[in-house]
């Protein structure tokens, strides 16, 4: 991704932040991670890490658009997927998260990773996001695959190291 695409990235994020220039200086400085808040811009549909990147693997195919921002949060084992705000979420799951209007959401620059936190796929500033339906399609065959997959009672926990 090219530096352009990094700063329209930066600039797309930092405007759900109260102060933008206070967020870039928060990536920039000390943990390079900032609060920002859902539901003005996006919502963020979380999910456990295996249904996630199987799900982001399935979308990602040269007969779909380019999948939207993807996170990833590697100490509590789960993918984010940004979408466009909903009033009334109807992401109903075991596992599922839906951070709408008054949540916040600890975000990285798009351009590296903080801490824990680090883009799949980074927002590239054109404000592309998940469509609903195609995501839900993704998670429903990812679910169906890792039921078929995992033994029962397992519900996806990681496997020991």
């Amino acid at each position: 991704m090219g530096d352009m695409t990094w700063a329209r990235g930066v600039e797309w994020l930092a405007a759900a932040a109260g102060d933008p220039r206070g967020c870039k200086r928060a990536w920039d400085h000390g943990e390079g991670v900032a609060l920002l808040a859902a539901g003005r811009f996006w919502d963020v549909l979380s999910v456990p890490d295996r249904l996630g990147l199987l799900a982001l693997d399935l979308l990602w195919q040269p007969s779909l658009p380019i999948p939207g921002p993807t996170l990833v949060d590697t100490a509590a084992h789960r993918v984010g997927f940004f979408l466009p705000p909903e009033r009334d979420s109807r992401w109903i799951g075991a596992g599922l998260r839906h951070a709408g209007r008054g949540a916040w959401v600890a975000v990285p620059p798009p351009y590296r990773p903080a801490r824990f936190l680090e883009w799949l796929v980074p927002p590239d500033g054109t404000g592309s996001l998940y469509r609903p339906a195609t995501l839900e399609m993704a998670l429903r065959h990812a679910h169906a695959t890792l039921a078929v997959l995992t033994p029962p009672g397992d519900d996806y926990a990681p496997a020991p190291g």
